[in-house]
């Protein structure tokens, strides 16, 4: 708790969120420090002065409309979704990054109307219907995964996978040599019945779009606004 205490008070951080740099290090005050001086460094040099990244450097992203940002969820978490047969792998690896970066911000900021607190946690679904070899990209998909763990630790509360197909389990069970056993142990593939039951009782019908049988609406991130005073409180706290 030391870490915790002489960070918050000289850094202006707040305690919840280094207290999730604490448990993504199974409380080890020296480990914890070190892997938050590296997001500190890290966020320094992948956002801009102003907090946010702006939706005019992703636009090349943007267009393909393949995240959308929906919740909360019956728990409480704001819930991004992706639709990966509208993706396909970029040609500019570095502006991936900061969209996937813009992607996870915005989704953390819109947990609290734009007024995050330091503790807040998202509900990621991947839709795998509909894909084809062309929008295979596993580099992408352990980007993401290896953004959540270094840099958002303790952001993730869970996330599910639908619609796998049986040429992907390769690609999968490459992506999971990638992942701390506590990412994997917060992803469930949706592969019966009962699974799916489960998926849309813990999402909820007033989160979940109509396409995968709740009420709400799909809405590409982009067209989600935010309070302008989430991308200050990103600067300040956000991992």
């Amino acid at each position: 708790m030391v870490f915790v205490v002489v960070v918050s008070s000289e850094k202006g951080y707040d305690k919840p969120t280094l207290m999730r740099f604490l448990v993504a290090r199974s409380m080890d005050p020296v480990k914890a420090a070190k892997m938050f001086v590296d997001w500190q460094k890290w966020r320094a040099s992948m956002v801009p002065p102003t907090g946010f990244i702006p939706e005019s450097e992703v636009q090349d992203e943007l267009e393909f409309r393949k995240v959308c940002l929906q919740g909360p969820t019956k728990s409480g978490h704001p819930l991004v979704l992706v639709i990966t047969s509208k993706h396909f792998a970029s040609k500019d690896p570095a502006n991936f990054k900061k969209f996937v970066v813009y992607a996870l911000d915005k989704t953390i900021a819109s947990g609290n109307n734009g007024k995050e607190v330091g503790g807040e946690k998202l509900v990621a679904v991947i839709d795998l219907a509909n894909i084809t070899y062309k929008n295979l990209d596993a580099r992408g998909l352990i980007t993401g995964f290896q953004f959540l763990q270094s840099y958002y630790p303790e952001r993730l509360a869970k996330c599910y996978i639908l619609h796998m197909p049986g040429f992907f389990v390769t690609v999968w069970k490459f992506v999971c040599r990638f992942l701390e056993k506590a990412t994997q142990e917060k992803i469930v593939i949706v592969t019966d019945g009962e699974e799916q039951r489960k998926f849309e009782e813990e999402i909820g019908a007033d989160a979940l779009p109509e396409e995968y049988g709740g009420r709400a609406k799909l809405t590409a991130i982009q067209d989600v606004l935010l309070p302008q005073a989430a991308p200050v409180t990103l600067t300040n706290n956000n991992v």
